[in-house]
């Protein structure tokens, strides 16, 4: 059976016959997969102009490449129009756009809420955020903002408005499906939602921070994130527990892989202030945090207590509580590190 990275070697090469570059010039691979059980092969490649003439003979030439030298029984391919990533609104390189993604090995450990905290304590420090949930399948950050699940609008050029909370402008996937019902997407409907996020949104365009909620581990939405914005720097988030934190080292190296830079490791749910006695409970263990920013040689950016927010908002923290003084220290450490 043909890797995905050998399939990928081969593929890259070709020429795009509409712009006379290669598609690894282009960054028109959109999406490489493999269906094990038919030995087919699942592409999105885009091309300069799709509709051109030339386009009908780069897909058998294709074809040809997949089926005859490969050896696949067959394949399925979509071809999109390259997007010329000066053409987005947020992508537009003058405008120095910071991309702070989120990321976990596992799921439980308080992701969605870190990623909502940081865009909060990011805009109380007086700048201009955004947030994409970009955990498709299990969206979270409308309920941690406490949004209402509902359709956005659009404008009258067809870009999504996004939803604004606490200063920060937010999207997600949650406010395109059905409430409660599961998403049963393959990668190339996840790359689409993607490229939606960072194309077609009508951010403001004095933005400066953009939040990333990624999904757990290092599947097809962190090779999209790679593709659609290679600048993104990455925060690695644990627990004490030393489960959480082997993985979370992994979650970590796949992002050094990607070319991402790191940023730093929060530790997550690292104590419990015990009322009684005013102790410090250490529920999960200890030393998660420090073992993971050790093995990514980065730093500790911070570890966040066992607590509710004191407030309406059950999982904002105000920046005067403990767990929102930490924060704040995280967003400041962010800031310096440009």
């Amino acid at each position: 059976m043909v890797s995905k990275e050998k399939l990928r070697e081969k593929i890259e090469v070709l020429i795009d016959p509409t712009c006379k570059k290669t598609l690894k010039e282009t960054d028109g691979i959109k999406y490489i997969g493999i269906d094990e059980k038919e030995n087919k092969a699942i592409l999105v490649i885009a091309l300069s102009q799709k509709n051109a003439k030339e386009a009908k003979q780069f897909k058998i030439q294709l074809t040809k490449l997949v089926k005859l030298e490969l050896g696949f029984s067959g394949l399925k391919l979509e071809i999109e129009d390259l997007k010329s990533k000066e053409k987005g609104t947020v992508l537009d390189k003058e405008k120095k756009v910071r991309y702070i993604g989120i990321a976990s090995g596992k799921g439980g450990v308080g992701k969605s809420t870190i990623t909502a905290n940081l865009a909060v304590a990011c805009a109380k420090s007086g700048h201009k955020v955004g947030l994409i949930d970009a955990d498709i399948y299990g969206p979270s950050i409308p309920n941690v903002m406490d949004l209402e699940i509902k359709l956005p609008q659009g404008t009258s050029d067809e870009k999504i408005i996004p939803f604004k909370k606490f200063n920060v402008e937010v999207i997600s996937t949650a406010f395109f499906i059905d409430n409660n019902k599961p998403l049963m997407w393959r990668g190339p409907m996840l790359h689409k939602m993607l490229e939606h996020y960072f194309y077609d949104v009508k951010w403001s365009e004095d933005i400066e921070y953009i939040f990333v909620d990624l999904p757990p581990g290092t599947g097809d939405v962190a090779l999209d994130i790679q593709s659609l914005i290679p600048q993104c720097e990455m925060i690695v988030v644990t627990t004490p527990h030393p489960t959480a934190s082997s993985i979370a080292v992994k979650a970590g190296f796949g992002a050094k892989q990607l070319n991402h830079k790191i940023i730093g490791v929060i530790e997550n749910m690292s104590y419990f202030k015990n009322p009684a006695n005013k102790k410090h409970e250490l529920i999960f263990g200890e030393g998660g945090g420090d073992e993971v920013a050790k093995q990514l040689d980065v730093p500790l950016l911070g570890q966040l207590e066992i607590a509710q927010p004191q407030n309406d908002h059950h999982s904002i923290y105000q920046l005067d509580e403990p767990n929102g003084l930490v924060y704040l220290s995280i967003v400041k450490q962010i800031l310096q590190k440009k």
